[in-house]
């Protein structure tokens, strides 16, 4: 969710006040995980529907709308195209339809948005490639089931649209989530391996395995080569890099005072942590498309371009799950700040350079971009395969959630707390794909009725007070 910067004027300014529904929705939370019968959206039908999905995108792009931003214009067009990626982009439309449920199933550090796209490769604390979730814009304490039926919609709408999946094998692919899910936690309950446990070259399953050995085929001078001009002294332009060199002493001390902040182990790969080039990144994402991001390269040992490194600064926004969770102690709202607490807890030994700061009074959060940062590719996937990622991406999340009580802000031990709330597997996960299944057909409803008020213009304007 977009900062919301322009709320805070007022009428008697001679300016318009922006309409929030944020502390509105957190007085139905409230209720509702106070066990109080509360009208919640999803109720909504026809017209009314229409209107809250319309609202809801709106408000959530409040400041990229207002603004004119040409890329939140072009996330319209991306949404407008495809249901999947409208569930993608619209994370708070789905927590609205979830406000103040499950108040009282065990907490987790949650993910917070759980889909098949958002896990892949990455960097490890030793720049080795590890296998795990990697979008951590919307983490938040709350229920685990929260990230469970967002994962199942996710399987569903995803199966459906890129592997052209009927509903039985939707289904089953998105059992196959939650069953996995629900092994490893028990494995986890059992064993308490949770701690050390990394996915790598040598331990991954196969579909993994095959995906980490094609990521680390493309070298680093060659995959730098694809991103800087010809005497490897500064960044390519073209329409996803643009530079701005002339930013290369304000970004010095930006990133000094990030490593200094977030106390970065600098490795020596790094150098002096020297940077060589600015660019701002045009383009990227689907949920966070328009919000401003960097790259920062930063000089290698060899000094001469084959070894640089590539830290990415991506602005910080809300939680889609903030104000919307049942109430607990252990709250973290704050932007970037929050996405690092995230990463910290449910990696082990990920990225060393993952972490906060603020740019001009914006929060950004920083990570390494490496050459085999990859994910897989849904639409080459078998009906095996399928269901073996979704069962492979399923424990995943069960080893993250199962570090909220190590290295997180949990203080119960979360593995036995949520083996007992599931209780009988096989209904739990019936439950779960019932509910998915009802979300999901909610989804490509609410899709309809965003396609024909985008053809109508309906995101060109933000909904403003008038009295």
């Amino acid at each position: 969710m977009d900062v919301p910067q322009l709320a805070t004027t007022t009428p008697a300014e001679g300016r318009q006040r922006i309409s929030s529904r944020v502390e509105a929705f957190r007085s139905l939370a409230e209720g509702r995980a106070a066990g109080h019968m509360v009208p919640i959206p999803r109720l909504l039908a026809g017209n009314d529907r229409r209107i809250h999905v319309r609202e809801t995108v709106r408000e959530d792009h409040e400041t990229r709308i207002a603004s004119h931003d040409v890329e939140a214009q072009q996330k319209f067009d991306k949404l407008a195209r495809s249901v999947f990626h409208f569930f993608r982009g619209t994370a708070l439309l789905f927590y609205r339809d979830l406000a103040g449920e499950d108040a009282r199933m065990p907490t987790v550090l949650a993910l917070g948005d759980v889909h098949p796209g958002n896990f892949g490769v990455m960097p490890s604390a030793d720049n080795v490639p590890v296998f795990g979730v990697n979008d951590f814009d919307d983490a938040y304490y709350a229920p685990f089931t929260w990230d469970l039926k967002r994962g199942a919609v996710g399987f569903l709408l995803a199966a459906e649209e890129k592997g052209g999946h009927g509903r039985k094998k939707q289904r089953a692919i998105a059992g196959h989530f939650l069953h996995g899910y629900a092994a490893a936690m028990a494995a986890y309950a059992a064993e308490g391996t949770e701690g050390g446990e990394q996915l790598r070259l040598d331990n991954a399953p196969p579909l993994v395995a095959d995906l980490i050995a094609g990521a680390l085929e493309l070298a680093r001078a060659d995959w730098l080569a694809g991103l800087l001009d010809d005497s490897r002294s500064g960044f390519r332009p073209d329409e996803e890099v643009v530079p701005v060199s002339s930013r290369r002493a304000e970004f010095q001390e930006i990133v000094d005072r990030f490593v200094a902040q977030n106390e970065v182990p600098v490795p020596e790969r790094a150098g002096r942590m020297r940077v060589k080039d600015v660019a701002e990144r045009k383009g990227a994402g689907t949920a966070s498309l328009g919000l401003t991001r960097f790259f920062v390269l930063v000089e290698g040992r060899s000094a001469d371009g084959t070894d640089d490194l590539l830290l990415e600064f991506k602005q910080a926004r809300r939680s889609a799950l903030s104000g919307l969770v049942p109430p607990t102690e252990y709250q973290q709202d704050g932007l970037a700040d929050r996405v690092r607490h995230a990463q910290r807890v449910h990696l082990v030994d990920g990225d060393v350079f993952y972490g906060s700061v603020d740019i001009d009074g914006r929060s950004f959060m920083v990570r390494e971009r490496a050459p085999f940062r990859d994910s897989i590719s849904l639409g080459s996937l078998s009906g095996s395969e399928w269901k073996d990622y979704a069962e492979i991406c399923g424990r995943v999340l069960a080893h993250t959630h199962a570090m909220s009580d190590d290295t997180g802000n949990v203080d119960y031990d979360v593995e036995p707390a949520i083996l007992d709330a599931i209780g009988s597997r096989e209904l739990f996960v019936d439950d779960v794909l019932r509910f998915a299944e009802e979300a999901a057909a909610r989804v490509r409803r609410d899709h309809q009725h965003f396609v024909a008020d985008h053809a109508l213009g309906a995101f060109s304007s933000v909904d403003v007070v008038y009295r």
